[in-house]
């Protein structure tokens, strides 16, 4: 009994330590507190639920602000250069088709050459048309170099590409690419330590008379071909030796007889015999023999293999050249990389000084095909004016490019047919370092961009983007929250309505 009354006494007292207030209401300053926080993440659960992002502003995580903005910025830039890519592939598709409407008319052009080539049975009218029709298909070809466009860029005639021009004596610009770079001024200097030279043999034994009418054999062979030459008896040493010339023309071998000088004065004086490789190098040989001993080889009835030519050999711009017959190519990597010039001199300049200078103009077309600084490939589209194809083509009728060929005569289409050859080959070798660039360079890139731009994307969206079954579900609980915290809230504006009840008695 005793502790009973203690603790009603002690319950008193408790309860006259908890006053009735109206001044501060603290549980409704704290259910208050608690409603506005649940607000704001139920806002904040609103905003990220109707913008669909986890990250709105820089207060929501500033870390992965600066993170996703510049993922949002490599996205921007792998799309672009996707669209440079693809329009790049398409102005390369234009330019290959006005290639291939180059290569058709060389072809017919080749056939018309072959048809002046029957001298058999064409007579002046045939060869008239002939020429006439070719006269046609090179204006076509200067046409489709001259109109050739994408927008307003004119693509085939040159001046997307690496232009030069040299100066100096039995120099001549061949070509340049992408990776040659513009020349200062005065251009690159151009020195040449050997000229290059051919395949040649020459007798020892001049050809007689008697040589002849006993049967003299002469053996060639060049490139799989052969050719066995019988004299004739009877024949002159002149005659023989235009026979012979004929004979290996016909053979289709690259070799060719070199004539002194008034030889022919006398039609049956003896001639030493001399015969050279057509093409300048190291790469060309050929083989020959002869029944007598020194006519052409140095033992008789046995095959003697003739020494190589010389490749020419030289610097440019101070960059070691490789050459390869008379064509001296800069080396890589240098600033002269490409850069291709022919040397036709017979011998070296004097030591010390330049055989002259090439002057080379880049233009070659860049195309930005990444989302950074420095992230672009270049590639050179040449002329195909039918002055810039076929040259440096050695031929009897002289001409110097596809524009000057002629096939008004069987001896002029022959060596037609050599400078169209050359320009199929060109125009085919354009068309598939063209078709090289496009597949692996623009091709393989824009694969490769469009899967960076499908994970950049997807790892910016980690970073970014709102779980909406997440945040839905947060939403929910945030919702019951506010509800609960409106309804205390509540409850604790009704504590002070107590202070009515003391007042009214």
């Amino acid at each position: 009994l005793h502790l009973s009354l203690r603790r009603q006494r002690q319950m008193c007292i408790r309860d006259r330590l908890m006053p009735l207030r109206i001044n501060h209401n603290v549980g409704a300053i704290n259910a208050h507190r608690n409603l506005v926080r649940n607000t704001e993440v139920q806002d904040k659960n609103l905003e990220r639920l109707s913008s669909g992002l986890k990250i709105n502003r820089g207060a929501d995580s500033p870390a992965g602000l600066i993170i996703s903005e510049r993922m949002r910025a490599q996205i921007a830039g792998l799309k672009q250069a996707i669209d440079n890519t693809e329009t790049g592939i398409t102005m390369l598709q234009t330019a290959e088709g006005g290639l291939d409407e180059v290569n058709r008319a060389l072809i017919t052009a080749r056939q018309l050459a072959v048809s002046s080539a029957n001298e058999a049975v064409n007579d002046e009218a045939m060869l008239a048309a002939n020429q006439a029709e070719l006269d046609n298909i090179l204006r076509t070809i200067d046409r489709i170099a001259r109109i050739a466009n994408y927008g307003n860029k004119a693509i085939l005639d040159g001046s997307m590409g690496a232009n030069g021009v040299t100066q100096g004596d039995h120099l001549e610009f061949v070509s340049a690419n992408e990776n040659t770079k513009t020349s200062p001024v005065g251009g690159y200097g151009v020195q040449i330590t050997e000229a290059a030279t051919r395949s040649s043999v020459q007798g020892t034994v001049p050809l007689t008379q008697a040589m002849i009418d006993a049967g003299e054999q002469l053996t060639f062979s060049e490139g799989g071909r052969t050719l066995n030459f019988q004299t004739k008896a009877g024949e002159s040493v002149e005659t023989t030796l235009n026979r012979l010339d004929k004979a290996i023309i016909h053979s289709g071998m690259d070799i060719e007889i070199v004539r002194t000088p008034g030889s022919a004065a006398n039609q049956h004086a003896p001639q030493i015999l001399r015969f050279r490789h057509k093409e300048y190098g190291s790469e060309h040989s050929f083989q020959v023999a002869s029944n007598t001993a020194g006519v052409l080889s140095s033992r008789r009835n046995t095959s003697d293999t003739i020494k190589n030519g010389v490749d020419v050999s030289g610097f440019i711009g101070g960059e070691l050249g490789l050459g390869r017959g008379q064509v001296l190519t800069g080396s890589v990597p240098t600033k002269v990389s490409g850069l291709k010039i022919r040397y036709t001199g017979d011998y070296v300049p004097p030591a010390g000084t330049y055989a002259g200078s090439v002057t080379v103009s880049q233009n070659s077309l860049v195309f930005h095909v990444g989302p950074n600084p420095e992230q672009s490939t270049s590639f050179s589209l040449n002329s195909v004016n039918s002055k810039k194809l076929g040259n440096g083509i050695k031929n009897d009728s002289e001409f110097r490019s596809l524009n000057d060929i002629e096939i008004s005569d069987a001896s002029k289409a022959q060596d037609a047919m050599r400078i169209i050859d050359k320009a199929i080959e060109e125009i085919t070798t354009a068309r598939g370092e063209m078709g090289a660039f496009q597949k692996n360079d623009l091709g393989s890139n824009l694969n490769y961009l469009r899967h960076a731009h499908e994970n950049v994307t997807n790892a910016e969206s980690i970073i970014r983007d709102a779980d909406m079954a997440e945040e839905m579900s947060e939403y929910a609980r945030n919702q019951i929250l506010v509800q609960s915290s409106t309804a205390m809230l509540a409850q604790a504006n009704q504590t002070p309505m107590a202070v009515m009840k003391l007042i009214n008695g």
